[in-house]
């Protein structure tokens, strides 16, 4: 299926395109103050509809994880980085993408901390 996501100004949309059937929450330093529930896919599922300048991006900790966000308006829309294996992968904050009713997902807790 295809989704529509953007942070809250919309100066960064995307499409997005996956089965989502379940998503992740993560109590790590930085997921669990933005409050991400996170969507993992490799990262051609992601299409940017606007440039890829108008995201920052953060690093923290290992930095191996850019968390791409918004510098209007602050969302976290997006992450990017590599799995195990070193395939490039997305992290989809499924709170920034159009018509997902987030109560009926299954929701997997990642003990970050601890990681």
């Amino acid at each position: 299926m295809l989704y529509q996501g953007s942070c809250h100004c919309g100066r960064i949309a995307f499409h997005v395109e996956g089965e989502l059937d379940g998503v992740m929450s993560c109590n790590c330093s930085i997921c669990q103050r933005k409050g991400a529930l996170m969507w993992f896919l490799p990262r051609v599922a992601l299409t940017l509809q606007t440039p890829d300048e108008a995201a920052s991006s953060y690093t923290f900790n290992k930095h191996v994880i850019r968390h791409r966000f918004c510098p209007h308006c602050g969302m976290h829309p997006y992450g990017e980085g590599r799995d195990p294996k070193g395939n490039e992968m997305v992290a989809v904050n499924v709170r920034c993408l159009e018509g997902v009713d987030l109560d009926v997902l299954a929701v997997t807790r990642y003990d970050g901390r601890a990681a």
